[in-house]
Order: structure tokens, then C-alpha cells, then sequence
């Protein structure tokens, strides 16, 4: 069984974590690691996050990511660039930004100012109920 959005078991696991490392994406997605990894190279809306001991770290709108995508290669038969094209156009008719490789430079730096936005909010709010 696949995840998938509908899937019990993906809304079982998500309503209890909001990260997941590869080894729990694998299992819940059946999915191998390299193939996970090789996916991010090729789809860049693919992009984990990282802890600080540098694992990857995904959360659910990933699995719904990687899901779409295992559909797409495995059940619909489409090619990496097929595929990478399909979500192109899903991505863009729901006004969604779609990073394309010459822009990760740019989207690496709009990642880590996100991340460090995330970080000082969280301090404001508990400066705030303190």
C-alpha cells in the first residue's frame, strides 16, 4: 500500500508527528532511501528540511509530495520529465511558485531566511506568553 492523501495510515502518522525522518517516509511511503534522494535531485518542490544533526526531515505536504510522484512514475507510467512536467503544471494552475534547478541557489537562500523568520517568530511568541 502507497500513501496516498486519503490514506489512513498517512492521516494516522500525521496527525501524531510534524516531521518525519527517510527511514519513516520509506516505511510509510514504500519508497527506498536512494530513491527518495535521487528524487530530490530531479524534483526540485521536493526539498526536505534538515535537523541539526543533518537528516533529512520531512513533513506531510512531503509525503503527499512523494506519493504524487510515486503515482505518476510507478501507476501512471510516466518519465522523470513527465512527471517533473505534470507537477509543473499542477504547481502552476494552483498559483503555487515552482523553483526550476537554476534557481536553487535562490530558493536555498529564501529556505534558510524562512527558517530563520520561523526561529525569531517562535522567540517573539514566547517572550510574549512569558
Amino acid at each position: 500500500e502507497r500513501c496516498s492523501k486519503g490514506s489512513t495510515k498517512v492521516a494516522r502518522r500525521a496527525a501524531r508527528k510534524l516531521f518525519y525522518k527517510i527511514g519513516e517516509v520509506c516505511e510509510i511511503c514504500d519508497v527506498e532511501p536512494h530513491v527518495l534522494r535521487y528524487w530530490e535531485s530531479e524534483f526540485p518542490t521536493l526539498s526536505p528540511g534538515k535537523n541539526r544533526a543533518g537528516q533529512r526531515i520531512y513533513r506531510s505536504k512531503d509525503l503527499e509530495l512523494i506519493d504524487t510522484i510515486s503515482r505518476l512514475l510507478y501507476e501512471d507510467g510516466y518519465t522523470i520529465a513527465g512527471a517533473r512536467k505534470k507537477l509543473g503544471d499542477r504547481m502552476a494552475g494552483a498559483g503555487l511558485p515552482l523553483f526550476k534547478k537554476q534557481d536553487l541557489p535562490y530558493r536555498k537562500v529564501c529556505l534558510a531566511v524562512r527558517r530563520e523568520l520561523e526561529s525569531l517568530a517562535d522567540h517573539l511568541r514566547k517572550d510574549l506568553s512569558a
